[in-house]
């Protein structure tokens, strides 16, 4: 397998013969990449193939500092301690392993409270040993194949191996399954539902993908199937799972071969919207935006 991936990909790669291209250069794709493209194409294209800078925003910087947070909390989490504890220390213990920062604020405390719920509940039904992630803060890559007809309305000239790659927050044991858990710091809105889902199945495109010696050494059984997949927004104290939804997966593989088709066609258009452009990092550059009337 080609051990050279990029963004700055170009299709005439392919040009080698079926045999031969494992020796060329194949085109990233994480989940944060795609989902950019589903947002804007022109933005994916300033942001990817061209690695333009964007401006570091306090998002940004609170989304890195809890999410490290929430992965020290399981590492810290001591399951043999916390089962001798009243449902009110259960909460202080929870609260103490995360950090006094001025980012997590109120999400912390909302976070303890839910996991110091969860662990009881857990514990009084006997699922306790679910409690703890079985992948925190989990690394995969793997290979796939886009068939060059996975999206009939941007059909491609042939097929594409793509490598995917990921770090997914956290993932459970959930009635026999496996259930990535996606951790948001942002809030919650329903229109996000969608898009997240096409995220939880990049997630399970990607660990089904994954070899089987990438899974064993952070402890996940390859033998087991994502059966759930869900999302935590602790900002609105909002938490869902669900039973995978193969729509999902089908909508994402679509939108994956259009990202192909625009490498193809050399054509990543803008996809405009007024609220959104005004907040984009690269608003300035972008004549599409600049050239709408509205502004």
């Amino acid at each position: 397998m080609s051990d050279i991936f990029t963004y700055d990909w170009s299709p005439e790669n392919y040009s080698a013969s079926e045999e031969d291209w494992k020796d060329f250069p194949i085109l990233k794709m994480t989940k944060s990449s795609v989902m950019s493209y589903d947002w804007c194409p022109k933005k994916y294209f300033y942001s990817y193939p061209l690695r333009l800078p964007q401006d570091k925003t306090d998002a940004m910087t609170k989304g890195i500092v809890i999410h490290n947070a929430y992965e020290d909390f399981y590492k810290a989490f001591d399951v043999e301690k916390a089962m001798d504890l009243s449902k009110a220390e259960l909460t202080t213990y929870a609260m103490g392993l995360f950090p006094i920062d001025e980012w997590g604020g109120e999400q912390y405390w909302t976070s303890a409270n839910f996991e110091a719920k969860r662990f009881d509940e857990m514990r009084e039904s006997g699922t306790i040993d679910n409690f703890l992630p079985v992948g925190n803060e989990v690394q995969l890559d793997a290979l796939y194949m886009i068939a060059r007809n996975q999206n009939p309305k941007f059909p491609l000239t042939r097929d594409y191996y793509v490598h995917l790659q990921g770090i997914i927050d956290r993932l459970f044991v959930e009635d026999g399954g496996l259930l990535p858990m996606e951790l948001k710091t942002g809030g919650w809105k329903d229109y996000k539902t969608t898009g997240m889902r096409k995220e939880s199945a990049f997630y399970k495109l990607l660990i089904e993908h994954a070899d089987d010696e990438q899974l064993i050494s952070q402890g996940i059984d390859p033998e087991m199937k994502v059966t759930q997949w869900g999302w935590w927004y602790p900002e609105s104290n909002y938490i869902y799972a669900e039973k995978v939804k193969q729509t999902s997966t089908t909508s994402l593989l679509k939108l994956m071969a259009k990202v192909l088709w625009s490498y193809e066609q050399a054509n990543f258009p803008a996809k405009y919207y007024y609220k959104t452009c005004s907040h984009c990092s690269y608003f300035g550059i972008c004549d599409d935006a600049q050239n709408q009337s509205f502004w």
